[in-house]
């Protein structure tokens, strides 16, 4: 048997009941194609369909509905691919709008689903470019939303003086083209410009990885905003570096005994008039009466006294 006469029997199905069709996963270009030959509904198939799910809830029957609709979400995603998001996005959001207008269509309104499912459909990737298409939203309100949608295209309609070529949307609009787009958005013409501009502005990486033969310390935008002087942790570490400098320092000295107390202090907290350290182990030695290595041994367990002590302290 042939890999044909293995796939005939799917195919007969498939002509036989052409709903059968699940549009597959994975390969966008399948999917199209698939959303492609699923049958259209006429009026009165429509109309029964939908009858059937707000009456009697007819999952089968919402699946009818979505299923012959999947190519008009095709067709509306490709209008904003411009955006630079993936095709495959823009299209599974626009069917979240489809199913939303197909739970929400009323038959009895007189309207074809497919002028419905319009609104919906473009309501959900109009959502979605918004909170991907930067870091930051560039609009918010709803006239800052139709500002957004609609400068981009209205900005490829617009030709230049100088020549007949159409500018692209990172072109900057003259003073009289921003009238224009002001008046036919009614909108002013201050928010056109601030619009532009948030358009225009690519994100900014503030500590972008270095690129191949520069320095791992290469400058990025962060360095203009830190302030480590000011920065909260390092405040707070400076703070307890200084308590322990001062109380704790004095706190663990009062636990070793007078003349532990006194190496401690000689060695490395007082500081000679030429500016040169403390007093040296053969000095204090000779004023003791002791070795060199039995002032060593005392300053060892001195020590590792005081930093139990900080270290309670802490």
């Amino acid at each position: 048997m042939t890999p044909s006469d293995k796939n005939a029997p799917a195919t007969a199905v498939a002509l036989a009941n052409p709903w059968s069709v699940v549009p597959p996963l994975g390969n966008l270009d399948a999917y199209i194609t698939a959303a492609n030959r699923l049958p259209l509904l006429t009026l009165e198939e429509e109309q029964r369909y939908a009858r059937q799910l707000r009456e009697d809830g007819n999952l089968e029957a919402a699946g009818r509905l979505v299923l012959s609709h999947l190519r008009l979400v095709v067709s509306v995603s490709r209008q904003y691919l411009g955006y630079g998001l993936p095709h495959g996005d823009l299209i599974q959001e626009g069917n979240v709008g489809l199913m939303k207008a197909v739970k929400r269509y009323d038959p009895n309104q007189g309207v074809r689903l497919v002028s419905y499912a319009l609104h919906w459909i473009k309501a959900e990737i109009h959502e979605y470019i918004l909170k991907n298409w930067r870091l930051v939203k560039v609009a918010t309100t709803k006239a800052q939303r139709k500002l957004f949608f609609n400068l981009r295209s209205m900005k490829q309609g617009f030709k230049t003086e100088d020549a007949a070529d159409e500018i692209t949307h990172r072109d900057a609009l003259t003073a009289a083209q921003i009238d224009v787009v002001a008046r036919e958005l009614k909108v002013k013409p201050d928010e056109v410009r601030e619009m532009e501009t948030r358009m225009s502005g690519g994100d900014v990486l503030l500590d972008p990885t270095p690129a191949e033969g520069e320095s791992e310390h290469a400058f990025g935008p962060i360095a203009w905003l830190s302030d480590e002087r000011h920065e909260p942790t390092a405040m707070l570490e400076s703070a307890e570096r200084d308590r322990l400098a001062t109380d704790g320092i004095a706190s663990a000295l009062k636990t070793l005994d007078e003349r532990s107390r006194r190496i401690v202090t000689e060695r490395w907290l007082n500081v000679r008039d030429d500016g040169a350290g403390g007093m040296t182990l053969h000095e204090l030695a000779a004023e003791y009466g002791v070795s060199a290595e039995r002032i060593r041994q005392i300053e060892v367990a001195a020590m590792k006294k005081m930093r139990a002590a900080l270290a309670e302290y802490a």
